[in-house]
């Protein structure tokens, strides 16, 4: 890719392989309905590709290159695209700065799932934050400070972003490692509402909270933190997102999410569920109210 494609940001890359991919049917004279009938591909997903909101794997990108006969340069063009989209990255510097937060678009990749899996071995994970916690997160983001109106409304979007876990449609899985829970980033009375959050909302019957101790044996290493996003349209592309120091790495190839979710089934073996898991909340919640 050029050095300013190198530069695109993830909606960029998707826009522009999608415009690519429609000149390109078009340029051969091929309708969808066409197109579908010789890659085997519905008309429908064509559609959605072509609109940018699905993103076709490298083997479906080829043969659509095969199937209008595109030439050399615009099928190395269109291979090229279709590999950046599948793994990019979000740069919370250039993000942040260009739009203040980023909940809205994290909001809007969980509407679309119909499964929502998520890894964290350090923080509480947003959907279960408290307000309290989640300002003292915010506060302690050192890539791109908040300002006060940014702070207030960034927690109001996260706060926003939770009613979701109350839309029984929808099904939560969440993996937290008991270090993530004993991370304090303020007084101990405050975590000891988090944590007193986490274990009432283990109660909903779409959430499956599953805890990691410390006195379980490993089976293999923690990772970074991780979320994958899963659809129950075939048509729709499952997504990892990789929460990184500058950024989060976007997973879209299909081998690559199927890794995550092979990390996600070992960890969850190790994870006590239920009234186990309640018992462990409570007992570090009787730890912080011991400290006071």
């Amino acid at each position: 890719m050029t050095e300013r494609g190198s530069a695109w940001s993830l909606d960029e890359r998707r826009r522009r392989l999608a415009e690519e991919l429609k000149h390109a049917r078009t340029r051969s004279g091929l309708s969808g309905r066409d197109l579908g009938r010789k890659i085997g591909m519905s008309q429908s997903k064509i559609s959605r590709i072509e609109a940018g909101v699905s993103v076709p794997s490298m083997p479906e990108v080829q043969a659509w290159v095969d199937a209008v006969g595109a030439p050399d340069d615009l099928s190395e063009l269109l291979l090229a695209l279709t590999d950046a989209a599948h793994g990019s990255i979000q740069r919370w510097r250039s993000e942040l700065s260009a739009q203040g937060h980023i909940q809205g678009e994290i909001e809007e990749t969980e509407r679309g799932a119909a499964r929502i899996l998520t890894f964290q071995p350090s923080v509480v994970p947003g959907l279960l934050q408290t307000a309290d916690y989640a300002r003292r997160v915010f506060e302690s983001f050192e890539e791109v400070p908040y300002g006060p109106d940014d702070l207030a409304e960034v927690i109001a979007a996260r706060l926003d972003r939770q009613l979701l876990l109350f839309d029984d449609t929808r099904t939560f899985l969440f993996l937290i490692t008991e270090g993530a829970l004993r991370w304090r980033p303020g007084p101990p009375m405050l975590l000891a509402a988090q944590l007193d959050r986490i274990s009432t909302l283990s109660t909903l019957s779409n959430l499956t909270i599953g805890l990691l101790p410390y006195a379980t044996q490993a089976v293999v290493p923690y990772s970074h933190a991780f979320t994958v996003y899963e659809s129950t349209d075939d048509e729709l592309d499952d997504l990892v997102n990789v929460e990184m120091i500058h950024g989060n790495l976007q997973v879209r190839h299909e081998p690559d999410v199927d890794a995550y979710r092979r990390r996600w089934a070992s960890l969850s073996r190790r994870a006590v569920y239920g009234d186990d898991a309640r018992r462990l909340l409570h007992d570090l919640i009787a730890e912080m109210q011991a400290v006071q």
